[in-house]
């Protein structure tokens, strides 16, 4: 049989290509800040008022980024626990530096927190493309509003600003249109992924089903062919009760057999009501009652519970009862028939329980399954 493909890790464009993005923005984050950055806040370090925010935000957005690296190196992608709070705390971080810029330096190389904390919001937000335009829309807000609360900027202050604001804000805008497309590739390939998975893992369970079938079919046809050669060549005296009964659950196990490979909602009742049309059909007065929502039964499990209905069945002389009873925690299979006495007791291999009760002429079968209960971890 050829293996489900659900139990391995399936390939998806966002494991391959996100991790390698995030690497690329660390690095874009580290090299920015030191070089782009580190540089202008030294070299004008006198104009800053106060000097010590500026250094603050600095080392504080610095720290952002350290903070990432550790998911980032490792190739996961980083949980709303660290993007939110840093995309806080480099939002304020970047505010309180462009406050302590003089009002005729804003939106210049003195600026230097206005362009780096975008690549900060890219680092935190990559997989959150909403959130990421949200905050980068929110910074330039505030830094506009910066900018022109000290008073109205001149003309000249205002042309030279906005090349700089669009500069900075075209190309970085044009990165989320970048990371936009690959967030929505990556859906996309995913889901494609998830479902070649699905229809393998159909095939291969539909495969399994097939051969499955093919083998208890050999397997029932071995038993039934000596029925019929006995029939064929008269060695089998079909009057004999023996005989008859022998029949009887031959064809039931068989008509249950076919039953089984049907697509119908409810399996269960499905199969049941199969062995019942064969008693039905050889003149035994059956009823069937079915109790409680459909439960999901797997197909070994229907086996054992309709195995032993087959037998009583087989055993009834003129009338029997079969009653289904489904709960979320308890499946129940009986059978009241007039078949005699028997008492004994069983155990099926997938956690059935199978008992069988006389009274005077009359025996009651049972047969229990209980679904384990989901354990939630």
């Amino acid at each position: 049989m050829t293996e489900p493909t659900s139990g391995t890790r399936s390939y998806l464009f966002a494991d391959q290509v996100f991790p390698v993005l995030r690497i690329i923005l660390l690095a874009i984050v580290t090299l920015v800040q030191t070089v782009l950055c580190g540089v202008p806040l030294l070299a004008n370090h006198d104009v800053y008022d106060p000097a010590w925010v500026a250094d603050a935000a600095f080392v504080v957005l610095a720290l952002v980024g350290a903070a990432c690296a550790p998911w980032v190196l490792r190739g996961r992608p980083l949980p709303a626990a660290v993007a939110l709070p840093g995309t806080a705390v480099s939002l304020l971080a970047a505010a309180a530096a462009t406050w302590t810029v003089p009002p005729d330096l804003h939106f210049s190389e003195v600026d230097w927190s206005f362009g780096l904390v975008g690549w900060h919001l890219f680092l935190l937000l990559a997989e959150r493309v909403a959130v990421l335009i949200a905050a980068l829309c929110l910074h330039v807000v505030i830094s506009l509003g910066l900018f022109v609360v000290p008073g109205p900027p001149d003309r000249g202050a205002v042309g030279s600003g906005m090349i700089f604001l669009v500069s900075i804000i075209a190309f970085q805008f044009a990165v989320v249109v970048v990371v936009w497309v690959l967030h929505r590739r990556a859906e996309r390939v995913g889901e494609l992924a998830a479902e070649r998975d699905r229809l393998r893992t159909g095939q291969a369970l539909a495969e399994q089903r097939r051969l499955d079938h093919r083998q208890r079919f050999a397997g029932q046809l071995g038993a039934t062919l000596p029925l019929l050669a006995g029939m064929a060549d008269g060695t089998l005296d079909l009057r004999a009760p023996g005989t008859l009964q022998r029949v009887t659950l031959a064809a039931t196990q068989l008509r249950r057999l076919f039953a089984e490979n049907d697509d119908v909602p409810d399996p269960l009742v499905h199969e049941l009501s199969a062995c019942v049309d064969v008693a039905e059909r050889r003149g035994l007065d059956v009823s069937l009652g079915v109790s409680g929502e459909t439960v999901p039964v797997p197909t070994a499990i229907r086996r054992e519970l309709t195995g032993p209905v087959i037998t009583a069945l087989s055993l009834a002389r003129s009338r029997a009862k079969v009653t289904l009873l489904r709960a979320a925690d308890d499946v129940r299979v009986a059978v009241v028939a007039d078949s005699g006495t028997i008492d004994s007791a069983t155990s099926g291999s997938h956690g059935t329980v199978v008992a069988w009760y006389s009274h005077g002429q009359h025996t009651r079968m049972e047969a229990r399954w209980r679904p384990e209960p989901i354990r939630l971890t």
